[in-house]
Order: structure tokens, then C-alpha cells, then sequence
């Protein structure tokens, strides 16, 4: 019974794919997890007498769950559309392809996110900030946008997983009870080779590939030149945004901050363009403020006389966003009808009965991660479902807490960015412009991370039973 809702929603979501295609994500998957929401209330009203009030009070927990993530989605909304239009992320692209060579793009792009991602701690604001300029550069070198995005995610959810500043490296370490340090030194064991395996793939698409993009770089900075005005004192507010987010501010006070600096110097710097998007080619600091507040919150049109450019610094602001918040708030309605229900639950005891050894048992934690990961759609769920599911069974068995804290951010940090209704697959695909099942076959260390895990428990390497 416990599988039905699942079965629902694999099957519509199948079926809205084959129809909608790309669009499936702009409506039908969100009445697809409604659904299935309802069908997993029916359930529970029948089969566990549970009162509707019971039902709802989980579904309002879990939607204000994810209130802090809504708010976040909207900042790098309004984030994506100042950066552009004050010249940052055109001067970072300008100066991106003059540096970077085409053959070496691909692992370049992995590397630098995953630098970026390792000193801040956060894939989120290293894909909405440097990996928006790497996709201009990626497509001005003419490489296919499934292969740039998932060179982006793939450095940055390396640094993301591995950094003492992430929140998930964070959590997982927590809940399993485990010393940090201990946890990410543990982790190096499966991360480090998937990552050196995806870099190698990379290195070698980007020689094999014949990409023919150098016209197109010129004609690009011949195009941001004519449009924006181009400077490396730009680059200030990206490296200010850094220091913030080492100091460890918080996130929302860091992409607040960064939108305000960003606004600041379109205002002073492309004062022409903001009133041009405003409409108003006159001069006033009404037609400036018109502009700006429309970049911050609209759909952002610039023409810079070359239409795939167009496409490059076109950006959405917050209501591009607006989507992804309504998809968020269905995924987090049908998780909260599976806890309500105790389906979840139930299939989680089921997956206990068939652990028998090492192999089985760590393969079980990257799976329930997983598949936490498609039915809760967030990561921070899935973490600490696995972990609490699991710990007991880790402990009684002799194996070390640090192998089911290492086993769940296999399973759940790496692969969310992979499932579409997930919020980190929602809003990478929205900040990159990618759709998830685009970039989804190249996230090769997204992919490969669980795998490894497995192989690593297979093989033994370094792990250790209790005494």
C-alpha cells in the first residue's frame, strides 16, 4: 500500500515528460505531485483512520520547512538579474574567455567551482555567481549546455560536500555523531577519486570534442564591450561577496548585501542601460529606480545586436523563480502526506530487513538517501531521515558512526541536484537555465559518487569495525 503514491507519481511524471517535455516542470509535474498527495491522504484515511487535521498540520510543517530555501530562491533570483545587468558577470565572461582555452575548459570550469565551492561552502551560491559567468564562456566556446551545467555542478557540489563551511558536511557529521574533521577526512576515501575520474572525463571531452567557438568569442566581446561597460574594478563586489561568506555571515544577509553592492554599481557604472530597461531614456532618478526595481524582481531583455548573447545575459529576476517556489511547495506537500501517513516509514522498516552485510548495509544508506531525496525533495530531510533510520543498526553491528555519516552524503548531498522536484535540482536548473534531465547525464561525480560508496564498502578500503 505504502508503494502506491509512489507508483502514482513515477507514472504521471513519465507520462508529463513524454508529453510536456522540457515544460514538464512549469505546471504538470506540480498537479503530478498533487496527485499523489492525495492519493497518499486516501490511503491513510482508510487503511490508519487518520484525521484530515492530523494530515495538514504535517503538510504546514513540512512547507515551513522550506520557508528559509523560498526566501533564498528569491534572493539569487533578484542576485542573477543586478550581477548581469551592473556588468559583473559580463566583465567576469569577457575576461573568462580570453583566459580559459576551449580544450580545457570543461575540467577548468569543475576545478574553479570546486575551489570556490571548498572556501565558501556552498554550491548554491557558487553555481548562482560563478557559474552563471562559466555558462557564457562555455557557450561562447560553443560547448552543449548539458555538458557546461554539468561541469559546474560537478566542481561545485565536490566543494560543497568536502568544505567545513557547508551546512550539509555540517549536518551529516552532527546527526551521525561524528567529530567534523573526522567526517570530511573519512569522506576524502570515495569523494577524491570520483572527483579526479570526473575531471578526467572532462579532460578528455574537452580535447575530443570539435568544439568551433572561437568566432563566437570574439563576436561575444565585441557584443558585451558594445553593451555594458567591461572593468575589473567590477570584480570587487564578487571578491567583498567572498569575504562575507568566509566570514560566515549568514546566507541571506550575504546575497541582501550582494544585490544591494551589485544595484549600487549598475547605478553608477550602466546608469544608459537601467534606464533603458526602464523604458525611460531620459535622464531622473525616478527612470533609475523604475530599472533597477524592474531588474531585481522582472524578466530582463537586453539586445546586444547578437541573439545567442541576448539569450546569455537575459535573466528572470524574482519571478523567475516563482515556478520552482510553487514546485517546492507541492513536493513539500507530498513529503509531508508520506510522514503523516507513516508510509515512508514503512518502507524505510522494509529496507532494514534486507541489510545483511557491509555491502548491504552501506548500499542501503546511499539508497534511502536517494530515495528520500525523490520523495522528500530536499536534502536536509534526507540526511537526517537516513541517519536516524540507520543509526542504531550501524552501532549494533560494530561499524563506525563515521561510515553511516560518510554513506548518507553519498547518497543524499551529491544526487539532490539530480532529481528535478528536488530543491537543489529546481534551483540549479533555474539559475543555470538548464533543465535537470539536460545536465543530468553529465554530473558524472553527482552520479558516480553513490557508486563509489558502494564499491569502496565492497572492497573494504578503510573500513573499520569497533572494538
Amino acid at each position: 500500500m505504502s508503494f502506491i503514491p509512489f507508483i502514482v507519481l513515477i507514472l504521471l511524471i513519465t507520462c508529463c515528460v513524454a508529453v510536456f517535455g522540457n515544460a514538464t516542470l512549469e505546471g504538470a509535474s506540480q498537479v503530478s505531485l498533487l496527485v499523489a498527495s492525495a492519493v497518499s491522504v486516501l490511503i491513510g484515511h482508510f487503511s490508519k483512520r487518520l484525521k484530515w487535521e492530523v494530515l495538514e498540520q504535517e503538510i504546514t510543517n513540512k512547507v515551513a520547512s522550506c520557508t528559509p530555501a523560498i526566501i533564498i530562491l528569491l534572493l539569487i533570483g533578484a542576485i542573477g538579474g543586478t550581477w548581469m545587468v551592473s556588468g559583473i558577470v559580463p566583465t567576469m565572461i569577457y575576461y573568462g574567455m580570453q583566459m580559459i582555452r576551449p580544450e580545457v575548459f570543461l575540467v577548468s570550469s569543475s576545478l574553479l567551482c570546486a575551489l570556490v565551492s571548498l572556501m565558501i561552502g556552498s554550491s548554491w551560491t557558487t553555481i548562482a555567481t560563478i557559474g552563471l559567468a562559466l555558462m557564457g564562456i562555455g557557450k561562447a566556446h560553443g560547448f552543449d549546455d548539458g555538458w557546461i551545467a554539468g561541469s559546474i555542478i560537478t566542481g561545485a557540489y565536490f566543494g560543497d560536500k568536502l568544505s567545513p563551511l557547508s551546512d550539509t558536511t555540517v549536518l551529516a557529521s552532527s546527526v551521525s555523531g561524528v567529530p567534523l574533521f573526522s567526517h570530511i577526512r573519512y569522506m576524502l576515501y570515495t569523494t577524491v577519486p570520483t572527483f579526479c575520474l570526473s575531471l578526467i572525463i572532462f579532460f578528455v571531452a574537452g580535447f575530443v570534442m570539435n568544439v568551433s567557438g572561437q568566432g563566437n568569442v570574439l563576436e561575444f566581446m565585441e557584443g558585451l564591450e558594445r553593451t555594458f561597460v567591461i572593468s575589473p574594478w567590477l570584480l570587487l563586489v564578487p571578491v567583498l561577496t567572498g569575504i562575507m561568506i568566509a566570514r560566515r555571515w549568514p546566507s541571506m544577509v550575504v546575497l541582501f548585501l550582494a544585490i544591494l553592492l551589485a544595484a549600487v554599481v549598475g547605478l553608477l557604472v550602466q546608469p544608459e542601460l537601467v534606464r533603458h530597461i526602464a523604458g525611460e531614456e531620459g535622464q531622473g532618478l525616478l527612470a533609475s529606480y523604475k530599472g533597477m526595481m524592474q531588474v531585481c524582481y522582472a524578466s530582463t531583455d537586453i539586445d546586444t545586436g547578437i541573439p545567442m548573447l541576448n539569450q546569455l545575459v537575459h535573466t528572470n529576476g524574482m519571478s523567475g523563480m516563482m515556478p520552482t517556489i510553487w514546485l517546492i511547495i507541492c513536493a513539500q506537500t507530498f513529503g509531508g502526506t508520506l510522514t503523516a501517513t507513516g508510509q515512508l516509514q514503512d518502507l524505510m522498516h522494509y529496507i532494514l530487513r534486507l541489510v545483511r552485510g557491509t555491502v548491504s548495509l552501506v548500499a542501503s544508506t546511499v539508497g534511502t538517501a536517494f530515495f528520500c531525496n525523490v520523495a522528500l525533495a530536499d536534502q536536509y530531510l534526507s540526511i537526517m531521515l537516513a541517519s536516524q533510520m540507520f543509526r542504531e543498526t550501524y552501532k549494533e553491528r560494530g561499524y563506525e558512526s563515521r561510515l553511516l555519516s560518510r554513506s548518507c552524503e553519498d547518497g543524499a548531498t551529491v544526487t539532490s541536484v539530480l532529481v528535478p522536484w528536488n530543491t537543489c535540482g529546481l534551483t540549479q536548473s533555474t539559475v543555470l537555465g538548464v533543465p535537470t534531465l539536460v545536465y543530468l547525464p553529465y554530473c558524472f561525480f553527482n552520479i558516480l559518487s553513490p557508486l563509489t560508496s558502494i564499491v569502496v564498502a565492497f572492497i573494504g578500503w578503510k573500513i573499520v569495525r569497533r572494538k
